[in-house]
């Protein structure tokens, strides 16, 4: 599980958006960087989450920050997500799980008394730099910019 933590090198990354665009570490250097795992597109917690972020987007780019989601999903159901609530920021599509590995957001999930692998809800704040700055794991799904933006 998440082994990444405050003080540690951003992972190099690359994984493609609902567009086919690739998305890598480096394209955000100068900027902070706000990379948001989610479990599923279209599932209540991960559409409470998501629209909050762009609810409040105005506030991210005032204060220089660049946001990604990433899941597991097909570009399709990222391209729907996206589309169906309006969402300013790219989804990475990251059926391969590259980037979730990457990251270290894969691994044992329990709910309903069910044991299951999947992708624990986590928010990387990384630096201009590509530091991370802040490491988010008990997201708060309807005020998680405010968690971000404290």
């Amino acid at each position: 599980m998440t082994t990444l933590k405050k003080g540690d090198k951003a992972p190099e990354f690359s994984g493609k958006d609902q567009d086919g665009t690739t998305h890598t570490l480096s394209d955000y250097k100068g900027k902070k960087l706000v990379v948001f795992f989610y479990p599923k597109a279209n599932t209540p917690g991960c559409t409470a989450e998501a629209c909050d972020l762009r609810d409040n987007y105005e506030r991210f780019q005032a204060a220089n920050y660049a946001l990604l989601g990433v899941s597991a999903d097909s570009a399709k159901a990222q391209g729907k997500f996206r589309d169906k609530f309006s969402f300013p920021f790219p989804l990475i599509a990251d059926e391969d799980k590259e980037v979730i590995n990457a990251f270290g957001v894969w691994g044992p999930k329990k709910f309903m008394g069910k044991e299951y692998d999947g992708i624990h809800r986590t928010t990387f704040i990384i630096n201009e730099e590509g530091i991370i700055d802040d490491v988010i794991t008990d997201v708060k799904t309807k005020a998680h910019a405010a968690q971000i933006l404290k």
